[in-house]
């Protein structure tokens, strides 16, 4: 039986590291997206995609504005906002949310289609450009945007709204003579098709979902065919050769074993591949979610949780491939990555899918955003010097700064809706076994339902990741008990538990340590993870003769306002320990510092080469947590160290 994650509405957080971001949604990124979205950044990409629906509705007159796919910053808004009044309800914000789904519902056709930019711009186009259109994708996006607004304050008329698209939508795509045997060239309709199933106990929903899995990859490719097709013009020229692995069409899903093509679009297909394995006990497609994950998680991930090397079609591209500074690792789809792996732990309940999910939320999805909340990177690499990252050259799409918006917005929102339902990765239910699975190390309170008239207690409190001891307080514990399986993470050392100053529970299984109580018990979890140096496969090209630092699930980096110009003239002295310091530093945080030698480049008295040998000199340096970086000012990043010894 799969596990279930909590109930926002039942789960508070205050917590010293996560309470920062997670508060920020409501404080400054929910408010600062409004103002994006209606176009009052000053300096900022316009968005237009409000009054993308205004025109669509008749309350404006104009031409559609931004990329196809615009509607989907809305969508994302309004998710983050579900999901922000689901723990803290806003009556100003929901009236403006409310404002936000009228205007919506003005704009869906009588059918029940939706999507301002074929309603606006190509009317005909409906449904025809399936390869880069984005409908579906853009259609996944307003049902997820439903089902979390629908659950944060109990209204209906959005997911009213999204019903009815996805009457629409089973009308016209099936296996039925007369309908359009085709499926999303973006994925992302199958996991809003499959929450909207959950949402309203509509079966229908769930099987279009399987069969827009199914018939992926099956026999010629629908795209190709699609693109040969007499008047069908690209909307996108990266199209104009278009290969069917890009959109993880090349094969049917259940026969692919390596993660191929736009990042994005690969982790929401798993991701749905995981949901529906599990609804239809489907152990082909489990076992090619399976396969796909160990080909990420060991030959195409950087140690930050970023997928998706390339900086061309935003892909990935080969096992080992992971260039440093010209690496895309987009944020979406690191979202992506932590959704893929949340559903496959609670699937299986092995606690390696929390390791890397873990290691996305604190690096590369935190990284994202400013920790004011009003600026964003799209991409995130682990090294940069700002002077190369210039327009049109191989550099173009890394950027030294965060910006204030994109015209291409997904990121921002992703984020946003990610940090607000924080409560979800926590922890995971049991409820038919009354286990809880506590997955995350986030003080907070909640209520554990197992039952109508089992409702269990449980606080956490902990300084996590800067300290590494969690105490675990479980009151109104059910008769018959309950079983706790706390993770233990693949970093962790010298790992215990103890309740009553005793040692308890059962040693390791799947990952987790196992505390079985039938009364109010307090636990308390500690272990070390100390900084320290970590190096790659040889194979990965990019990183050999290298060593980054890692703490906890904290991955370091050295920056140009503590360290100096020119940062990979750093060697680092592995043999020597690393020290951490307490900072007050991004409100609060444990600086590395660590020793080696650094090139000297005042020494060089020859040209641009020369048979000079480079003199060196002993320096100290100081490493800060990687989606802290560029806080401080523009400035150069490394993340990969030169290794001294070699």
């Amino acid at each position: 039986m799969r596990l279930h994650s909590l109930d926002l509405r039942n789960i508070v957080i205050e917590d010293s590291f996560w309470s920062k971001h997670v508060d920020l949604v409501r404080r400054e990124i929910i408010p600062y997206q409004w103002e994006a979205m209606n176009d009052r950044i000053e300096d900022a990409e316009p968005s237009h995609c409000l009054e993308n629906f205004k025109i669509a509705a008749g309350r404006s007159t104009g031409d559609f504005y931004g990329e196809v796919f615009q509607d989907t910053d809305v969508a994302k808004w309004l998710e983050a906002v579900g999901y922000s009044l689901a723990c803290y309800p806003d009556e100003e914000l929901e009236q403006t949310a409310d404002e936000v789904i009228d205007l919506i519902a003005e704009a869906q056709g009588e059918d029940g289609y939706l999507d301002t930019y074929f309603t606006i711009h190509d009317p005909a186009g409906r449904w025809q450009h399936l390869a880069e259109g984005h409908e579906l994708y853009t259609a996944g996006h307003m049902m997820e945007a439903a089902v979390a607004y629908y659950e944060g304050t109990g209204k209906r008329k959005l997911l009213d709204c999204v019903c009815r698209l996805a009457d629409l939508i089973a009308e016209t795509f099936g296996t039925e003579e007369g309908k359009v045997h085709g499926y999303p060239g973006h994925e992302e309709v199958e996991i809003g098709l499959i929450r909207l199933s959950q949402a309203t106990g509509e079966k229908k929903y769930l099987d279009l979902a399987k069969y827009f899995i199914d018939i992926r990859g099956v026999g010629e490719n629908y795209f190709v065919n699609e693109m040969k097709r007499p008047g069908h013009h690209v909307i996108y020229a990266d199209f104009q050769n278009y290969q069917p692995a890009y959109s993880q069409s090349h094969l049917p899903v259940r026969e692919q074993t390596t993660a191929e093509g736009h990042a994005v679009r690969a982790v929401y297909l798993y991701s749905a591949m995981a949901d529906l394995a599990d609804a239809y006990q489907d152990a082909g497609l489990k076992k090619a979610c399976e396969t796909l994950w160990e080909n990420i998680v060991t030959k195409r991930m950087y140690l930050t949780g970023g997928i998706g090397s390339s900086g061309i079609l935003e892909r990935f591209t080969t096992d080992y491939d992971l260039p440093n500074e010209y690496n895309y690792s987009e944020s979406c789809a690191s979202v992506g990555l932590a959704m893929f792996g949340m559903r496959m732990n609670q699937i299986t309940r092995e606690s390696r899918y929390v390791d890397v999910v873990e290691r996305a939320l604190y690096n590369t999805v935190l990284g994202g955003i400013a920790l004011d909340g009003k600026s964003f990177f799209y991409v995130n690499p682990l090294e940069v010097w700002p002077d190369a990252c210039m327009d049109r050259t191989s550099k173009q799409h890394v950027k030294p700064v965060r910006q204030k918006w994109f015209g291409c917005a997904c990121c921002p929102p992703n984020i946003a809706r990610t940090l607000a339902s924080l409560g979800q990765y926590i922890y995971a239910v049991d409820a038919e076994n009354r286990a809880l699975y506590v997955n995350l190390f986030v003080s907070n309170e909640t209520e554990v339902s197992f039952g109508e008239e089992e409702r269990v207690h449980v606080s956490m409190e902990t300084h996590f990741p800067w300290d590494n001891t969690i105490q675990i307080c479980v009151t109104d514990v059910p008769e018959n008990g309950m079983t706790l399986h706390i993770r233990i993470p693949d970093y962790a050392q010298n790992y215990s538990v103890s309740g009553n100053g005793m040692v308890t529970g059962a040693p390791e299984e799947n990952g987790y340590w196992t505390v079985k109580t039938d009364e109010a018990c307090e636990l308390q979890i500690t272990f070390e993870a100390p900084a320290h140096y970590v190096y790659a496969n040889p194979q990965v090209r990019a990183d050999a003769g290298k060593a980054a630092i890692v703490r906890g699930p904290l991955v370091y980096c050295l920056e140009e306002c503590d360290n100096g110009a020119n940062l990979p003239a750093i060697m680092a002295d592995t043999e020597e320990p690393l020290a951490e310091v307490a900072s007050d530093l991004f409100g609060g945080s444990v600086i590395v510092t660590g020793h080696g030698k650094k090139v000297k480049e005042n020494s060089w008295k020859e040209g641009l080469y020369g048979v000079q040998k480079p003199e060196t000199e002993e320096v100290s340096f100081t490493a800060i947590p990687y989606p802290y970086w560029n806080n401080r000012g523009e400035g150069e990043m490394l993340v990969w160290i030169r290794d001294g010894r070699i």
